[in-house]
């Protein structure tokens, strides 16, 4: 990475930031109490045209789990269309990649009848112009595509010869019909650490104008890989690096929703950190678990779609995830003198135990 980008000191939280964490914080107690459903995930698929080696869940091309039948989601949002405006819940829809779905385009159809938008995560390989059409006649409005460096670091991280070209081709299809809204997501690893500026560089030279970036969870495929993991100095570089991206004013660079940061927030993000997981945001597994994200380990599932009705769930449900006190009963959380504005990280982040299973202070701190 550029020595523009090279560590400095970790910046502290003055008297205005802690003013501001103040009114973000009861902007987020009263999200808790009203956890008004505004985004959806599904897992429609574990099924995967790639081999990526960070894969959180070990999804491949042959897999012996199916793909959920989409009537059984449909009944799902059937069952909450009652009970919310669609308007203001905008369904995901994930995999594995969900492209390999033939009936993709049917199911964006019926969301778009119900009156949903609706949008994807894809690694774009599959995303020809003309497959990119045939969605946005069914109602496609938003899609991340995943970039994970240049062509070298990308290939080797999704583990496929040819899927960097395939991406960048997507990008330039998306940036062909701006009625449909994108962004860019990479995860950072030790590969493409280094090359960061080189990327966002081509990010702007195609015109992306959202950027996002991610650290990679030691999970899945990922769990035993220390080569896809970047150490706390690096950690501190990159939200230099974000900072220094977004003062630039090029791109609008941010960083992931995966944990407080200190006095980096208000720096790296349009707002500060908070956790939407089983607030705002919910997902729909691929075995029909009822979850926040789908990130986050079975330990806290809520429940199922093929025994559970998702809206009393939602309603019920989700304690653990709109209370965070529970997170302070273990080390780092019980003496961290930011608990306040951190309430124990991000969901996906708890182990089995309720223990943590990754600090984003501590490895800034280190």
């Amino acid at each position: 990475m550029s020595d523009d980008t090279k560590q400095g000191k970790v910046p502290g939280i003055g008297a205005r930031k802690r003013l501001a964490l103040e009114l973000w914080r009861a902007q987020t107690g009263l999200e808790r109490k009203r956890h008004e459903l505004r985004q959806l995930f599904w897992e429609s698929t574990h099924r995967c045209n790639v081999n990526c080696l960070h894969c959180g869940s070990d999804c491949e091309a042959h897999t012996g789990r199916p793909d959920m039948p989409a009537e059984d989601f449909l009944r799902v949002v059937d069952s909450i269309r009652p009970h919310i405006d669609p308007h203001n819940c905008l369904i995901i829809i994930s995999g594995g990649e969900p492209l390999v779905r033939a009936d993709l385009e049917e199911v964006g159809r019926e969301l778009y009848r119900r009156e949903f938008p609706w949008g994807m995560v894809t690694n774009g390989r599959a995303l020809t112009p003309e497959r990119f059409e045939r969605l946005r006649r069914a109602g496609l409005r938003s899609l991340t595509i995943s970039l994970d460096g240049l062509e070298p670091e990308h290939d080797w991280l999704r583990n496929s010869p040819g899927t960097f070209v395939r991406a960048v081709d997507a990008i330039r299809t998306c940036l062909r019909h701006p009625d449909v809204a994108f962004d860019i997501v990479t995860c950072v690893n030790s590969r493409n650490f280094s090359t960061l500026p080189q990327l966002r560089d081509l990010l702007i030279e195609l015109g992306v104008e959202h950027w996002r970036l991610f650290t990679i969870f030691p999970a899945g495929r990922a769990k035993d890989n220390p080569e896809l993991r970047i150490a706390p100095e690096q950690y501190r570089r990159l939200m230099d690096f974000i900072a220094s991206t977004r003062r630039e004013g090029r791109i609008r660079a941010s960083y992931c929703c995966e944990g407080f940061l200190g006095g980096y927030e208000g720096e790296v993000r349009d707002g500060f950190y908070r956790c939407h997981a089983g607030v705002s945001v919910a997902s729909v597994l691929i075995d029909g678990s009822i979850s926040g994200c789908g990130s986050i380990r079975s330990q806290y599932y809520e429940g199922n779609i093929y025994r559970d009705d998702f809206m009393e769930v939602w309603e019920k449900g989700f304690r653990r995830y709109r209370d965070r006190a529970w997170m302070r009963a273990q080390e780092p959380c019980s003496s961290c003198r930011l608990w306040r504005y951190c309430e124990g990280n991000g969901m996906h982040l708890r182990n089995e135990d309720g223990s943590l299973a990754r600090c984003n202070l501590r490895d800034l701190d280190s």
